[in-house]
């Protein structure tokens, strides 16, 4: 291990014996009598030396090595001190530009994964990870670019046709892509984001080496008719339920932006769920979402998508989607959220898995 202090943590005096780590109370740790001799001794925390190195360093500030062996421990156990060996080890396999651009992410990671070296492992794993986006509209293109930053190894987007003016988005397609297809240009925004040149990096060539036919990690639903709002598609649903697929489903729809619910075959309440749950409450539904899903001159509304609403729900479902792939259960599964542009706020609501639907039966 070579010991260093996580850059992502200020320093500040809260006195002129107390140093202050960290701003968020939930975060912050506060050291009584820090000395000018304990503050050299931080310095010697920036991952240059290893533990013995370290020791042999505090001996010459007069630092006895039972000092400096409590001083570690006591960092470590508070979650001051990152790996700087694990990092390196961790992120090999990434170029140094991506690297670069990934450094915000890494910081905040060993926040959350305060073990040394347990947010360079996070990412880590990421690069390794498959998603595949489904539809590249305003909210499908800028959530493929949120998880292409935050760090996974192959994001694939899939869709038809060509792009329109609506389609276009702050952090998703330019304008100037309006007449290219929306897979072609929903790819280029994928590799803008991620920082990846014309050919496929070291990170991106790790996850296409798998064995063909290995399916995502995580499938989103983000259709730019806003349908994945109310989790439309039955049939891909039913496909991804049989497949033990993860799949989270996402849109705009009028005025509202939804987030969920994420499925977790099996263990968590389904798309179905979702639309058993809005027929207990309205016996209509069905035949409503009958005709919503059809095509044709019969369904001829100009679809609503506030790009504010859009930006904001593809930063929250990429987000969820990042938890997910990180180990953690984000507040879609068993649920969906909801932003409004009425009003602005952002709500949760619980969605139990129904009786009548069958994903828990055995």
């Amino acid at each position: 291990m070579r010991p260093m202090l996580k850059s992502a943590l200020s320093r500040t005096w809260r006195d002129k014996q107390t140093l202050q780590f960290g701003t968020e109370p939930e975060r912050a740790h506060v050291v009584d009598q820090a000395d000018e001799r304990f503050c050299a001794f931080l310095d010697l925390l920036d991952g240059e030396r290893d533990g013995p190195a370290v020791a042999a360093a505090a001996e010459g500030l007069g630092l006895a090595p039972g000092y400096v062996t409590q001083a570690l421990r006591s960092l470590t156990e508070t979650g001051l001190l990152d790996d700087a060996a694990a990092v390196e080890q961790a992120l090999a396999e990434l170029p140094p530009s991506r690297r670069e651009l990934l450094g915000p992410d890494l910081a905040s990671l060993s926040l959350l994964h305060p073990r040394p070296g347990g947010g360079a492992q996070v990412l880590a794993r990421r690069t390794g990870l498959r998603v595949e986006v489904r539809g590249a509209g305003r909210v499908g293109t800028a959530v493929a670019a949120v998880l292409a930053a935050g760090g996974v190894g192959e994001v694939r987007v899939v869709d038809q046709g060509r792009v329109l003016p609506g389609d276009c988005a702050p952090g998703g397609i330019p304008a100037q892509e309006v007449g290219r297809t929306r897979a072609a240009a929903a790819r280029e925004a994928v590799r803008r984001a991620g920082g990846l040149p014309g050919q496929a990096t070291a990170a991106s060539r790790s996850a296409r080496t798998e064995p063909a036919g290995r399916p995502p990690d995580l499938v989103v639903l983000a259709p730019r008719d806003g349908s994945g709002a109310y989790a439309g598609d039955a049939v891909e649903a039913h496909t991804l339920m049989q497949a033990g697929t993860p799949h989270l489903y996402l849109g705009v729809i009028e005025h509202l932006g939804v987030v969920g619910p994420l499925v977790l075959p099996g263990a968590s309440a389904c798309g179905r769920c979702l639309g058993l749950a809005r027929t207990d409450r309205d016996a209509a539904w069905p035949r409503v979402l009958a005709q919503l899903s059809a095509t044709g001159p019969a369904q001829p509304r100009e679809v609503a998508c506030d790009g504010a609403v859009a930006a904001a729900v593809a930063g929250l479902a990429g987000l969820h989607a990042l938890l997910l792939l990180d180990g953690v259960r984000p507040p879609s599964v068993d649920g969906w959220c909801e932003v409004s542009a009425l009003d602005g706020m952002v709500r949760r609501l619980r969605l139990p898995p129904h009786t009548e639907c069958g994903c828990f039966w055995r």
